[in-house]
């Protein structure tokens, strides 16, 4: 009875620690069970109105697929991030194929436009592992929130087994700023680039297809 009291400490305080890290991305409803993409984003996010409508319903419809596809099982744990049509896949499965499984089904929507597999081959993560991934995501948001000039609304922060990926529309020195500060949060060791690049003109105005993605 104890160790599930326990467990389920645990659990509430992950819950917490996710929703508050939803929250400080950016102006968001807090409404379980629901999605909204809220004007607000649409009007700080560099990606057209109809982009990122798209990149919702693509993490959605990509997540159920992902829940019920029989060949790749219950012992996965798989999550999705669009950005601007490039599909970013981060967990774990026990095997490649599962792995080569899941890439081929972020690839049957014409939402996406590329797909970055850095699904690990291994067991799933536990409580602890994945809320120390979600406390990292807290504080790097955190930071980029508080930093000059780095555009908190146009990047998007994932965490998986301390490692942090960091996905938007941004120019280079936008990007390298927030490296530097992604790396500068305790408990992150490795810092993923999943950047799509603009130049300075078009980061003042609608974003255009930019160049292409770098992941490393």
């Amino acid at each position: 009875m104890g160790r599930s009291l326990d467990v389920m400490k645990q659990f509430a305080r992950v819950m917490v620690i996710v929703l508050v890290a939803e929250l400080m991305s950016a102006c968001v409803p807090l409404v379980l069970g629901t999605t909204y993409v809220t004007a607000v984003d649409i009007l700080l996010d560099r990606r057209t109105v109809g982009r990122t409508v798209d990149d919702t319903g693509l993490e959605l419809k990509l997540r159920q697929a992902i829940r019920n596809a029989e060949t790749l099982g219950d012992n996965v744990n798989i999550s999705v991030t669009s950005v601007n049509g490039i599909v970013l896949l981060t967990g774990e499965v026990p095997s490649d194929e599962q792995r080569k499984r899941a890439t081929a089904l972020a690839r049957v929507y014409p939402e996406t436009r590329q797909v970055v597999n850095e699904i690990a081959l291994s067991g799933k993560t536990n409580l602890t592992s994945r809320a120390n991934d979600a406390w990292i995501t807290l504080k790097v948001k955190a930071k980029l929130a508080n930093a000059k000039a780095i555009p908190i609304s146009n990047i998007k922060v994932v965490t998986e087994r301390a490692g942090v990926y960091l996905l938007g529309l941004v120019t280079r020195s936008e990007a390298e700023r927030a490296v530097a500060i992604a790396k500068s949060v305790p408990g992150a060791r490795h810092i993923y680039k999943v950047f799509e690049y603009i130049d300075e003109t078009e980061a003042s105005r609608s974003p255009s297809p930019g160049i292409p993605v770098e992941n490393g």
